[in-house]
């Protein structure tokens, strides 16, 4: 079945006419009306009630519709995607990340990617996780990496690391003596907080919640940097990846204090487009993303 008689038959559904169809295609009505035959022969059944004025799709056509414009959607975006490969044939990868990973975790995979291709350049971007998502089902990035990642049947998802979770004070903080800290010393502490649309948030929200700690959120930030400025100040304290506040505690100015509690993690996940067409090198670098966390397995 060629695909341009998909497009006329969806064109049709859409338009409900067969002077606008033949007009939008540059074909005579009769052309589009043969067509029509064509695919109803084919399928031994009725797709369009002409009885209707304007026309309808029958049961069996808006089963065909909708399968037509699946298939025409998916061939469009391998065109796209084929197009994109050649263009970029494998000079460049594009990856979009929350703030926390691209800054602190992404790094030094970058550097060791380089040593096996040093002609590629790996074009990171920092985003909210909202817009990752979005970016990476549009095919307006390769990869996207984000924390505590959900689960979409149009996305392929993969483990990338735990990241250890501490509690983050000021060395000036009552708590910033203590070496590790059970989780129920939070109770009603000043605490800032992630903004409620962060998956990170509700993460650590379901951590308090599972010890029945109850802190007072005194200030809600959308990333973690103006986060760590505000411990800094002694504003609260908060509970953040270790890997992210390494710069701030070996410069003396925020604590990380384990919990004795347990080992609480924050899980990262790497995303991509179901289906998503990568140069050599993309895979590659997915492989190195990944081989940490199937080594911690």
């Amino acid at each position: 079945m060629h695909l341009e008689i998909l497009k006329i038959f969806c064109d049709l559904a859409e338009l409900r006419s067969f002077s606008r169809t033949a007009e939008k295609h540059l074909l005579s009505q009769s052309a589009v009306s043969q067509q029509l035959a064509q695919l109803e022969l084919l399928h031994k059944c009725q797709l369009i009630n002409r009885k209707k004025r304007p026309i309808e799709l029958t049961g069996a056509g808006r089963i065909l519709y909708q399968a037509a414009k699946d298939m025409l959607e998916r061939y469009e975006q391998l065109g796209s995607e084929l197009n994109a490969l050649k263009r970029s044939s494998v000079s460049r990868i594009n990856v979009a990340a929350i703030f926390s990973i691209g800054m602190h975790t992404l790094p030094e995979y970058v550097k060791k990617f380089m040593v096996s291709y040093p002609d590629v350049n790996v074009h990171i971007e920092y985003f909210s996780a909202s817009r990752i998502y979005d970016l990476v089902l549009a095919g307006d990035v390769d990869i996207g990496l984000v924390a505590v990642p959900k689960r979409d049947k149009r996305l392929d998802v993969y483990d990338f690391q735990d990241e250890p979770l501490v509690l983050a004070c000021s060395p000036k903080h009552p708590l910033g003596y203590e070496s590790q800290i059970d989780i129920h010393r939070l109770q009603f502490e000043r605490y800032i907080a992630f903004d409620k649309g962060v998956p990170t948030r509700a993460w650590t929200d379901r951590i308090l919640e599972r010890y029945n700690v109850v802190v007072r959120p005194v200030m809600e930030f959308d990333n973690i940097e103006t986060i760590k400025r505000a411990v800094e100040i002694n504003s609260g304290v908060s509970i953040l990846p270790q890997t992210a506040i390494l710069q701030e505690t070996g410069g003396g100015t925020i604590k990380a204090i384990r919990f004795s509690n347990e080992s609480f993690v924050r899980p990262t996940g790497i995303i991509l487009r179901k289906g998503k067409i990568l140069s050599q090198a993309g895979r590659y670098f997915i492989e190195l993303l990944r081989k940490k966390s199937q080594q911690s397995d």
